[in-house]
């Protein structure tokens, strides 16, 4: 559990790690409640309830297996709760789609890349666009005639911000596959911003990078939940990126949500050690699972 901060170059201590309640106002922007999600007999969530207010850089850790990913795809809609319910900007989502709720302002990268290798950057990166097209095939077939071109240039103007932000200008017009593995990662983070999102979830967005592309990509974050005013929820098994830049962080167990609050008193908690170090908590065993160990009684 230990690991040094990841510091931003030329930046001064984060204040967010003194006064991490400085960006947050007003309703929860999303809320989980008591939400579980089972896969047959594999429970994988359990009762898991949490909220996140706009303007949070929400950071959900936890060993391998302990429902990280899980969560961020009930929030996203590629998994539907078997219980409970989650809320976004006050409206129960449950049943909405993905595609509804990347609509409604709900972004995300992947774990594993999910680019299309075959395309150029500025492709992907336009594909996030999709949803906020407006002309149809009617208009679209009348290109030079209708607002379909100046609509495709606002868009690619807006793609283009984005590739400066994110410092993706010498490889625009690149093949996306024949990148390096860390550049293919700040593309998906470019076509995930691409979608205009409010909330944004970013699934491990600094796994397999070196230390140099690490504390480029925790710039990138920060800046996009202070400049671009978007809230952020990531999963990361980095402490020090955790430590450095998160306002609040949740900790999953065996799908139980085990702590929540400021990073320095969440790393303090004995429950959270104990996970990490593997050591059983009785306070945390699930009474099924306690009910059947030997010498209890079923």
């Amino acid at each position: 559990m230990s690991g040094e901060p990841v510091k931003r170059p030329g930046a001064s201590p984060p204040a967010q790690a003194t006064d991490p309640v400085a960006p947050m106002a007003g309703a929860p922007i999303f809320e989980a409640r008591d939400v579980s999600l089972r896969f047959g007999g594999v429970r994988a969530l359990t009762e898991v309830g949490f909220s996140i207010l706009p303007g949070e850089l929400f950071s959900i850790i936890g060993p391998n297996g302990a429902g990280k990913t899980s969560m961020v795809n009930c929030i996203s809609g590629r998994y539907r709760p078997t219980q409970g319910a989650v809320f976004y900007k006050g409206r129960d989502i449950t049943a909405l789609t993905p595609n509804q709720r990347a609509t409604i302002g709900i972004g995300r990268t992947f774990q594993n890349l999910a680019l299309f290798g075959h395309m150029t950057v500025l492709d992907n990166i336009m594909v996030g666009r999709h949803h906020l097209l407006r002309n149809n095939f009617l208009t679209g077939s009348l290109y030079w005639l209708s607002r379909a071109r100046r609509e495709e240039l606002e868009h690619r103007r807006a793609v283009e911000e984005i590739i400066d932000f994110l410092d993706l200008q010498n490889v625009r017009k690149a093949v996306a596959g024949t990148l390096s593995y860390g550049v293919r990662k700040r593309v998906e983070l470019a076509r995930a911003m691409a979608l205009k999102p409010d909330l944004i979830l970013l699934d491990e967005p600094m796994a397999g990078m070196n230390l140099e592309e690490k504390e480029d990509m925790a710039r990138y974050i920060v800046d996009l939940n202070e400049e671009f005013g978007m809230t952020v929820v990531m999963i990361e098994h980095d402490m020090g990126v955790v430590m450095d830049i998160s306002h609040r962080v949740m900790v999953l167990d065996f799908g139980r949500k085990i702590a929540e609050g400021l990073p320095e008193a969440v790393l303090r908690d004995e429950h959270v050690r104990r996970a990490y170090l593997g050591e059983e908590d009785e306070v945390l065993v699930d009474p099924e699972d306690a009910a059947l160990r030997p010498g209890r009684v079923a």
